[in-house]
């Protein structure tokens, strides 16, 4: 069995989506669409992004992931403790990503070993990490070495030239690390869920898990690497958050998991299962980026923001009900 990985116009659309916000924002919003502001948001956006696809394997296998906000919090701190501890940054950071890992083994284990429903499993977890993190920093941060922020807060492609009144000024200001690992983790996984085994089995079991397992997928095996997968993303997000920061962040993450699962659900993924791409999840987030950004520099309260990417939401997600609803009646 070798099962199609399937394709929909659904990223069409949503990419229709962005590029009209685009369009509107730059229009109704002065210095909306200039480089910095442009470079300002994907930076933005980015750790929406991680979280994003993360979520999106798992959803695919039509489960879920309500830790990331958690594992967000605890992978960062787990970092700066160890790098205030004497070890080097890199291996700081790599400690955090470990702990990452292991938080989405963890996850993936409870629900293929315990066979617990994966929002029990995941709500579980999300909040006995965040109470293992606030219990060991007593929910106080701690500022990390000096070094521990370069990752999050250096530039690529940096273009500065003299200033006649002295000094040094800036034409780019260059694209951030983040962003760029953002672009290398979405290449990355692309690959994953379109050219390997482990994509196309994902797909699968989404599909019909039953007529997987009798097909001979190992069900339990891909959706625990997917878990891993996006405790790894997870584990990712909080390392650059705590590098850009420079101080570790135990109340940090709160709600971020709302916003990865709402960028893979704009971009496409369906709920039930068998259907998402980790292109559709990008333009999904960049959707909720330009949203935000673009309300805010038209002075919309946040409040007002929440009612409107809340509305996106739900709209995407009763056309993905419409769109699912011939498929249901011929089963």
């Amino acid at each position: 069995m070798k099962p199609r990985i399937p394709f929909s116009i659904d990223k069409f659309i949503t990419l229709g989506a962005l590029v009209l916000l685009l369009a509107v924002f730059s229009v109704t919003a002065n210095n909306f669409f200039t480089a910095r502001n442009l470079l300002t948001m994907a930076l933005q956006t980015s750790t929406i992004t991680m979280m994003g696809i993360g979520v999106t394997l798992v959803i695919i296998t039509a489960g879920i992931d309500l830790s990331i906000g958690s594992i967000v919090a605890l992978t960062g701190t787990a970092a700066v403790m160890v790098a205030n501890a004497g070890v080097p940054t890199p291996l700081a950071m790599a400690f955090g990503l470990l702990v990452g890992v292991l938080c989405g083994l963890g996850n993936g284990l409870l629900i293929t070993r315990l066979r617990l429903p994966p929002f029990i499993a995941t709500l579980g977890s999300m909040m006995i990490l965040r109470g293992v993190v606030l219990t060991i920093t007593n929910a106080n941060s701690s500022p990390a070495p000096d070094n521990f922020g370069d990752l999050g807060n250096n530039t690529l492609f940096k273009i500065t030239q003299p200033n006649p009144d002295g000094g040094l000024l800036t034409v780019f200001p260059g694209v951030s690390y983040i962003v760029l690992i953002m672009v290398a983790m979405s290449l990355v996984f692309w690959f994953v869920l379109t050219k390997t085994k482990i994509g196309r089995y994902t797909y699968a079991i989404g599909s019909n898990e039953e007529a997987a397992r009798l097909s001979g997928i190992p069900v339990a095996r891909i959706k625990v690497y997917n878990y891993i997968f996006s405790g790894f993303l997870a584990g990712l997000v909080g390392i650059v958050l705590a590098s850009r920061m420079v101080t570790s962040q135990p109340n940090g993450g709160i709600g971020y998991e709302m916003n990865a699962i709402a960028s893979a659900v704009i971009g496409g993924t369906s709920l039930m299962g068998g259907v998402g791409t980790v292109g559709g999840t990008v333009i999904g987030s960049f959707i909720i980026g330009t949203l935000s950004t673009g309300l805010t520099m038209q002075g919309a309260s946040y409040f007002a923001q929440q009612i409107v990417i809340g509305s996106v939401v739900i709209l995407a997600v009763a056309l993905d009900q419409i769109r699912n609803r011939p498929k249901r009646r011929k089963s």
